[in-house]
Parts: structure tokens; C-alpha cells; sequence
């Protein structure tokens, strides 16, 4: 059986942006183009690439593992140790190991999966609260930052510019996570992105931020056009009945507001 770690040259216990690693280096060092006998380059880029195809995926690299093990003990068979005596401490040993090994397994892949989930909400949390902050003050209108004195006005724009950087942040970690741009096989090698990993193309996820701010903002004015008399006659001093400029601030303020508290959430868990 192929043992993919060594091609790669990495631990099996290393973690998946080590795994990325040795294949981004190794793909650089065998990558056909790049070398003279490219036969035999090819031949160790293929065996590289099925390499990472396996271990790159945490679901295949459980299974892998799994069969690497059996195999590792299968091979003992003819050795005149532990691993192929028939002595009852030595098949409990064996049996001790191999749990062990397989818990080891799941767990690490219990791990990956709960890293790939944080990841996830550090994407949807912030962009959801964009999209729903955006149709609320589209409906409401507030004049928080009109009607403030100098002391709430440093407080407003202090968050803001917090916020905008927080909200800048969370998106471009986003689109560098799950989306590639449309290059060839060099590009995607020799720099940071293997496309075939990422599910969208930055192009997408762009027009998807944009058309959904819109729609939010669209909606909420709708909305607002139609609960306009009501809203402001109930609160009359912190809404109004048209757009301001000051609106800008309300958003990332928001959406740093959730993330506090999806965060501090998180932390109890």
C-alpha cells in the first residue's frame, strides 16, 4: 500500500496547512514544466497530487489512515515480534494500539471538522448581520449620530472605523478561504490558490456581496415606505423619513456587535 505521508515527507500527525505545505513545495520542486526529464516528473508529480488528493481531505485521510493501519499490522505478520505473536498479551497490545491509533484518527477529524465550522460562521455571521442591519436602518432610518452630542458622536464613529476593519477583515479572510480566481495550473501552484479546493470564484462571491446589499437595502425601503407613519410617529426624535448619510455607520457597527457576541458564545461553549 502507497504510504502518502512519505510521499508528501510529512508526519502522520501533521496538521492539514502542514500537509498544504509539503504539497505546494513538492509541486513546485516536480512540476513537469519545470524540469528536464519530464517523464519521471510527472510520474512524481502524480504520485504527489494523488498524495494530497487523499490527505488533503480530512473524510479521505480518516479512511486512509484506517486502512494504512491495518495494512502496517498485516505486514508484520511474518516478523517474529509483538505485532505478529499469537500470545494472548500481545493481541491485547495490538488491540490497545489500534484503538488507540483510531481514536487518534477521529479525532483529528472531529478537530478539522469543528475548525472547518468556526471558519464557516466567521463567514456567514458577518454577512447575514450585513445583509439584516442594512434592510433595518433601510426601514428605520435612525438619526443615532444627529442627534448624539459630541461625546455619543466619538463613541459612533469610534465603533464604525472598528467595525468597518473588523468587517473588511472577516470578508477578505473569506474570499481568500473559499474562492479562487480563474488562472491556469502555474498560478494556481506556484502561488497560494489550488482552485479545485475552493467552491467559488472571487468574481462570484463579489457579485453575491454586492447584489445582496443591494437587495437588503431595496428591500428594507420598501418596507420603510410602507411602515413610514408608524415608525415615526412612535419615535419621532431617533427616526426619520428619509436616508441620511449618516446610515453608513450603522452596518459594520452591527456586524461587529454579533460577532462580539457570537464570539463570546463560542467561548462558553
Amino acid at each position: 500500500m502507497v504510504n502518502h505521508y512519505k510521499v508528501l515527507k510529512v508526519s502522520s500527525k501533521a496538521s492539514n496547512a502542514e500537509i498544504k505545505s509539503a504539497y505546494r513545495r513538492l509541486a513546485r520542486k516536480f512540476h513537469p514544466d519545470l524540469n528536464e526529464d519530464a517523464e519521471g516528473a510527472s510520474l512524481d508529480f502524480a504520485k504527489i497530487a494523488k498524495a494530497y488528493e487523499v490527505l488533503g481531505n480530512p473524510k479521505a485521510r480518516a479512511v486512509y489512515d484506517k486502512h494504512l493501519l491495518k495494512a502496517q499490522y498485516s505486514n508484520s505478520s511474518n516478523d517474529d515480534s509483538v505485532f505478529s505473536s499469537d500470545n494472548q498479551h500481545a493481541r491485547r497490545w495490538r488491540q490497545m494500539v489500534y484503538e488507540r491509533r483510531y481514536n487518534e484518527i477521529i479525532d483529528r477529524m472531529i478537530a478539522d471538522e469543528r475548525r472547518e465550522s468556526i471558519a464557516l460562521q466567521k463567514v456567514i455571521f458577518p454577512v447575514v448581520a450585513l445583509f439584516l442591519s442594512t434592510c433595518f436602518v433601510a426601514i428605520f432610518k435612525p438619526t443615532f449620530w444627529t442627534q448624539a452630542q459630541i461625546p455619543g458622536k466619538f463613541v459612533l464613529f469610534s465603533l464604525f472605523i472598528v467595525g468597518l476593519i473588523h468587517l473588511f477583515n472577516r470578508i477578505r479572510s473569506a474570499l481568500e478561504r473559499y474562492t479562487y480566481k480563474k488562472e491556469n495550473i502555474h498560478d494556481s501552484i506556484f502561488e497560494e490558490a489550488k482552485p479545485l479546493e475552493k467552491p467559488y470564484t472571487r468574481f462570484a462571491a463579489i457579485c453575491f456581496l454586492i447584489g445582496g446589499f443591494g437587495i437588503s437595502l431595496g428591500l428594507g425601503l420598501l418596507i420603510g415606505n410602507y411602515m413610514q407613519l408608524f415608525i415615526v410617529s412612535v419615535m419621532p426624535t431617533l427616526f426619520s423619513t428619509t436616508l441620511k448619510p449618516e446610515i453608513v455607520f450603522y452596518p459594520p457597527i452591527f456586524v461587529l456587535l454579533v460577532d462580539v457576541m457570537h464570539t463570546f458564545a463560542s467561548n462558553l461553549d
